[in-house]
């Protein structure tokens, strides 16, 4: 690969061309588990991401809501979610584009009124009522100006977080009860 040949594009080309033929391998699935045992008191617990990484994530409840703040809540990670792909989509599409970055950083604040999550006032929506990306880019100074409105421009319209949040995904959710285990 010549110094000048996009990493993203040479790890890419392959599955543009396989998606193109066979458009259903383009259709991933992404899953995540929480591993509570028994004992795991209710204001922290664990993600388990994906299969085979060898990580976990261990989270806590916020204090708005009683928790201890010791560790990322949930509202946090759902951030840091959305910031990871803005970075890495902004980094991406740069490096497509042969726009060399000096530095990128992205800053996701969201505001929660928790009087809904509380059952409080049932008004009060539940959920995290705005989100603001802050994307801070410092690019190489010979860089046209016009190529950077671009590369800010296909960023924020490839990013797939970002698009999920906008324009929302059906969710479903399925209850299950599991049998207790007899003692033996």
């Amino acid at each position: 690969m010549s110094a000048t040949q996009s990493v993203v594009l040479s790890s890419q080309a392959p599955l543009r061309g396989a998606y193109k033929a066979q458009p259903e391998k383009a259709m991933i699935t992404k899953h995540v588990r929480t591993s509570c045992p028994p004992g795991t008191d209710p204001l922290h617990g664990v993600v388990v991401p994906g299969d085979g990484y060898g990580v976990e994530w261990r989270f806590g409840i916020d204090r708005a809501v009683g928790g201890l703040h010791d560790a990322p809540n949930p509202g946090e990670i759902l951030c840091a979610a959305l910031a990871a792909c803005q970075d890495s989509t902004l980094r991406m599409v740069a490096d497509l584009m042969g726009v060399a970055l000096l530095q990128t950083e992205v800053e996701v604040i969201g505001q929660v009124d928790v009087r809904g999550c509380l059952a409080i006032d049932r008004a009060t929506p539940i959920g995290f009522q705005v989100m603001e990306c802050k994307v801070r880019v410092q690019v190489a100074p010979d860089t046209p100006a016009e190529q950077v409105k671009r590369l800010f421009a296909q960023s924020e319209r490839l990013c797939i977080n970002l698009a999920t949040l906008r324009q929302g995904v059906r969710v479903q959710s399925h209850f299950s009860l599991k049998e207790p285990v007899a003692a033996g």
